[in-house]
Parts: structure tokens; C-alpha cells; sequence
């Protein structure tokens, strides 16, 4: 199998987890999740690289740059998901395949979280789950890439 690489992408105040909310965002920290996704990733023998802003232009600037490094994007926008336009542009532009992740299920949420700028550009969305909506995330993602090379 060849060696694939994939940028994970968070968005907004996700370097509070842990501390932010835990009743809806649970106790695992970033620094966790990112662990758990090296691993897995690992394990499907693709490179995980991580990124965490709380500046949409550097979001921007990663996804980029993204297409130069990787084969796939996986993105917890955070609360772009419900305001960036221009996060979407980046992901339709790069035209890498994506997978939007959200710990929370932002449908059980407030109704300005409903909406999704990024799931009409994404492959898919995977949400709800906490930390496991990562790893479904990557596993899905990994899984993509290679039915379609």
C-alpha cells in the first residue's frame, strides 16, 4: 500500500478542549485526539499532519498549501463551519478530498449550527461521536483516497 498523507485541521477555540464545555465537548484534549489520529493513521500507513488556529486565514493558508502535500483534508471547522465562506472556497479550490468532523452533533445543537458552509464541498460529514468522530473521520478519508487512486 503506498503511504498516503493526510492534514487534520481545527478550527476555533478547539485548543480548549478538554476544559471548554466538557458536557459538549467532552474531557479529551487536542493534544489526545491528535495522538489517537497519529496512531490510526499509522495504522493505515498514512502520515497524519495537525494543525489547530483560531485565525481563519491560516486555516485558509494550510489548505493551500495542502495541495501540494496531501492527499486529503480532515477538518473539524469549528464555528467556521457555520461562517466561512472562505474556508469553502479554499477546500472547493484545492479540490482534495475532505471529510468535515464535529464532536458535538451540531443538528441537536442551536439552529444557527445547523448549517454547513463546508458539507456541500466535503466528501462527507461525521459528527456527533466526540473524539470518535475523528477517527471514523480519518478511517473514512483513508479509505476514499485508496478506492479511488
Amino acid at each position: 500500500m503506498q503511504q498516503l498523507s493526510v492534514l487534520v485541521l481545527h478550527g476555533p477555540n478547539l485548543n480548549l478542549l478538554g476544559l471548554r464545555e466538557p458536557g459538549v465537548y467532552g474531557r479529551v484534549t487536542l493534544d489526545e485526539i491528535n495522538r489517537l489520529l497519529e496512531t490510526e493513521g499509522h495504522s493505515w500507513q498514512a502520515n497524519v499532519s495537525t494543525l489547530q488556529s483560531n485565525h481563519e486565514g491560516v486555516l485558509v493558508d494550510a489548505i493551500h498549501s495542502a495541495r501540494e502535500r496531501h492527499q486529503g483534508i480532515l477538518i473539524n471547522p469549528g464555528a467556521y463551519t457555520h461562517t466561512s465562506v472562505a474556508i469553502r472556497d479554499a477546500i472547493a479550490a484545492v479540490a482534495l478530498p475532505t471529510v468535515e468532523v464535529h464532536l458535538s452533533n451540531i443538528y441537536r445543537r442551536e439552529e444557527f449550527r445547523h448549517h454547513s458552509y463546508i458539507a456541500p464541498v466535503a466528501i462527507g460529514q461525521i459528527s456527533g461521536f466526540g473524539a470518535e468522530s475523528y477517527r471514523l473521520g480519518l478511517q473514512a478519508l483513508i479509505h476514499h483516497i485508496r478506492q479511488n487512486q
